[in-house]
């Protein structure tokens, strides 16, 4: 199923968790809780498709199912958890280390082939947005980019967890826009803690726009994923250029350390995936569409840069 947390544009009120069903509306799936963490602790997978066999069977029968059931255009979609539990993203395509390698002049790591490597982002609810979000162009950057990524939430509780294992752990799949300010990034990482402000701000982690459960996708490994600027294609690539899988990071990341239902897992961007690579740069008004096949589409329109009186002073 596509799993979505929502909120009704009419009311705004509370967040609600759905299921996009047959005739491509959202259900409200009317259960215990709004909360995604909280569904997947209680395991009510199977009490969602219940619910989504009733409505669906109900609409068959020319039932009203009007305050239960909305149309795309009704409500606004948040991100799947809309407060993930921690955000980890890591850098497993070969074809984006290649590119990197090249525009740096620097060789990858031999590490790299031994180790899933990845950074933590904040992933504070004020950064993390779903689909159709204003993307915040910090007061800081004048080069802000995209990045073509998916990604995994974890649906369990667990340790020290098996590879072999480790698909059982996923809750579902979704799309990843890592927004990211190449020119404070690249700096900040000179000081070898990581991209630091050039991926924490406002709006940054764009994640839908669906939650999608693996029994939907047959093979994770051979997805064609494409990125488009104002209807323009960019860039395309496949998760068949994964040199780890997911399962094989979460069984990294799970060594000694105790995954919880909600935490996101990035793949990075694919080859050739973001505007760095490609020498070409988004601007303000730019709509930005990233598909990942068997998921849909996630989009987002660039905002204005913000000014900022209080801004930072750099010290001398």
């Amino acid at each position: 199923m596509k799993l979505v947390s929502f909120k009704l544009l009419s009311q705004n009120q509370h967040t609600r968790i759905g299921a996009l069903i047959n005739d491509g509306r959202i259900a409200d799936l009317n259960l215990d809780t709004s909360d995604m963490t909280e569904f997947f602790e209680q395991n009510l997978i199977d009490d969602a498709q219940n619910n989504i066999d009733k409505i669906q069977e109900q609409i068959s029968q020319g039932v009203d199912v009007s305050e239960s059931v909305f149309a795309l255009s009704d409500i606004h979609l948040l991100a799947p958890f809309p407060r993930a539990a921690s955000l980890r993203d890591f850098g497993v395509f070969k074809t984006h280390m290649d590119a990197a390698s090249r525009i740096t002049g620097k060789p990858i790591s031999e590490e790299w082939y031994k180790l899933p490597n990845y950074y933590r982002g904040s992933g504070s609810p004020g950064s993390i947005a779903g689909h159709e979000a204003i993307v915040t162009w910090p007061n800081y950057t004048e080069k802000l980019d995209f990045e073509l990524e998916w990604g995994i939430y974890i649906g369990k509780t667990g340790k020290n967890i098996p590879i072999e294992d480790a698909p059982d752990y996923i809750a579902g799949f979704t799309i990843f826009n890592d927004i990211s300010a190449r020119d404070i990034q690249f700096r900040h990482m000179t000081l070898s803690l990581g991209p630091a402000k050039g991926k924490d701000f406002d709006n940054s982690n764009i994640m839908g726009p669906y939650l999608v459960t693996p029994d939907e996708i047959k093979d994770p490994y051979n997805l064609k994923m494409t990125a488009k600027v104002n209807g323009e294609l960019w860039s395309e690539g496949t998760t068949a250029d994964m040199y780890y899988s997911f399962a094989e990071m979460i069984s990294f990341v799970s060594q000694s350390e105790t995954l919880f239902p909600g935490e996101f897992l990035g793949s990075g961007t694919v080859g050739m995936g973001c505007g760095w690579e490609l020498d070409r740069w988004i601007q303000p008004g730019d709509v930005i569409e990233l598909e990942v096949e068997n998921i849909g589409i996630l989009r987002n329109t660039i905002g204005e840069p913000e000014v900022n009186p209080a801004a930072w002073k750099e010290k001398v």
